[in-house]
C-alpha cells in the first residue's frame, strides 16, 4: 500500500528461485588495487601474445585484365614508344586485353594475366630472342587496373584502393582512405573476403600493438568501418543526470563516466553502492555477467575509478543511501497523512451539526 515500495513484475508471493540461480552465475568483484593490477596484467599478456608481422618478403603482384604495361628494349628504339609531353606512360602502354593477352612486336598474343612481372619478362625475352640476340627488356606496370579493395563506412574518403606491386594491408588502406572519421568505431572493423566475414580488433592494434589484427589485402576484399552507435555505457541510479555516454578512441574510465553525468547526488547517493554491470559472452563456466563494486567513501577509490576502464554496453548503477530512501518514503507519506487528517477534521465538524 506504500507508494514506491515495490516494483511491477516481481510479486512477494512469486517464486524467485530463477532469480537466485541467475545470481549464482554472476561474478562479483570489488574494485581495488589488486583488481586494477590484474586487469593490467591481462592487457599486457594479450599484447605479448600477439603474432608476428605480415611477411611480405615473397610478395609478387599478379597481372590481370586491364593492367597497363610499359615495355622497352635496350638499343632498339624502334621497339620503344618515345616519351611525349602530352601523353602519359599509361596512355602509351600496352593494356592486357579481355582474353588476358598482350601483343608486342615479334610477340603476338602473349598470355599476361595470371603471371607475375618476372614470369612475363622471361616469356617476352624468349619470344624476342628469336629475332634479337640477347634482348634486354625493361618491363613494368604503369597502370594498376585489375585489382582493388573496397573501403566503406566511417572513413574520410570511402571508395576503392588499388592492389599494386607494393603490398597493401588493412591498416594501409584505412590510412589511404583518409583515416577514420569522428563518428567511426575505433574498436572494431568488419573485414570480408569471399564468403567469410570476421571482426578485426582495431583497438588492439593501436593500443596494444597486436599486429596479428592486420591483414594483407587481396582483390575483392571489403573493409567496413562502423559508427560508434554501440560504443556506449549507461549511467543510471542516483546521479545528477542519468543517461548514456559514448566511448571515444581514448577509452572511458569509471570516474569520467560519473563526472560526465554531473557526478553523484551528494545528498542521497550511497557512495558504497557504485556498481558496474558487464555482460559476458557464453562460456563453459556458466558465468553470464560480471559485477564490480566501488566503495567511493574512501578518497583513494576515485583514483581506482579513474584506472578502471569501461567497456561498451557496461551499465553503471549508483544506489540510494538507506536514510535517503527513508526520507523519500516520508515525503510520500506526509501528504497522505495530512490529507487523512483534513478529511477527519471535516467529518468531525459535520457530525457536530
Amino acid at each position: 500500500m506504500i507508494p514506491g515500495s515495490h516494483m511491477e513484475g516481481v510479486s512477494v508471493d512469486s517464486d524467485n528461485s530463477s532469480l537466485e540461480q541467475d545470481l549464482d552465475n554472476v561474478n562479483i568483484s570489488i574494485i581495488d588495487s589488486s583488481l586494477i593490477a590484474h586487469l593490467k596484467t591481462d592487457s599486457v599478456a594479450a599484447k605479448l601474445s600477439s603474432s608476428a608481422a605480415i611477411d611480405t618478403s615473397d610478395y609478387e603482384y599478379i597481372l590481370g585484365v586491364g593492367d597497363v604495361l610499359s615495355i622497352g628494349v635496350w638499343d632498339h628504339p624502334e621497339l620503344t614508344i618515345p616519351a611525349a609531353v602530352q601523353r602519359t606512360a599509361e596512355f602509351d602502354g600496352f593494356r592486357i586485353q579481355s582474353d588476358g593477352t598482350i601483343t608486342y612486336a615479334y610477340a603476338a598474343n602473349v598470355k599476361a594475366a595470371g603471371r607475375t612481372i618476372r614470369q612475363l619478362h622471361w616469356v617476352l625475352r624468349q619470344e624476342l630472342g628469336k629475332v634479337i640476340a640477347n634482348p634486354q627488356l625493361d618491363l613494368k606496370v604503369v597502370g594498376f587496373r585489375s585489382q582493388k579493395a573496397y573501403i566503406t563506412g566511417e572513413v574520410n574518403k570511402p571508395g576503392t584502393q588499388p592492389i599494386t606491386e607494393i603490398p597493401l594491408t588493412l591498416i594501409d588502406a584505412i590510412n589511404a582512405a583518409g583515416g577514420l572519421s569522428e563518428r567511426a568505431d575505433w574498436r572494431t572493423v568488419t573485414f570480408s573476403r569471399n564468403d567469410k566475414t570476421e571482426i578485426i580488433k582495431l583497438d588492439d592494434f593501436y593500443t596494444k600493438g597486436d599486429i596479428s589484427q592486420n591483414r594483407l589485402l587481396q582483390h575483392g576484399d571489403i573493409i567496413h568501418v562502423n559508427r560508434t552507435d554501440n560504443q556506449k555505457v549507461f549511467v543510471l541510479g542516483d546521479v545528477i543526470k542519468a543517461g548514456s555516454i559514448e566511448i571515444n578512441r581514448y577509452g572511458l574510465s569509471l570516474a569520467e563516466a560519473i563526472s560526465d553525468v554531473g557526478g553523484l547526488n551528494e545528498r542521497t547517493a550511497n557512495a558504497n553502492g557504485i556498481f558496474v554491470l558487464r555482460k559476458r559472452a557464453p562460456n563453459e563456466e556458466g558465468i553470464i555477467a560480471d559485477v564490480y563494486q566501488l566503495n567511493a567513501q574512501n578518497t583513494v577509490a576515485f583514483v581506482l575509478a579513474d584506472q578502471f576502464k569501461l567497456q561498451p554496453r557496461d551499465i553503471v548503477y549508483v544506489t540510494t543511501a538507506p536514510v535517503a530512501r527513508w526520507n523519500r518514503l516520508l515525503s510520500q507519506l506526509v501528504p497522505t497523512v495530512s490529507a487523512l487528517e483534513s478529511i477527519s477534521t471535516i467529518q468531525a465538524q459535520e457530525s457536530l451539526f
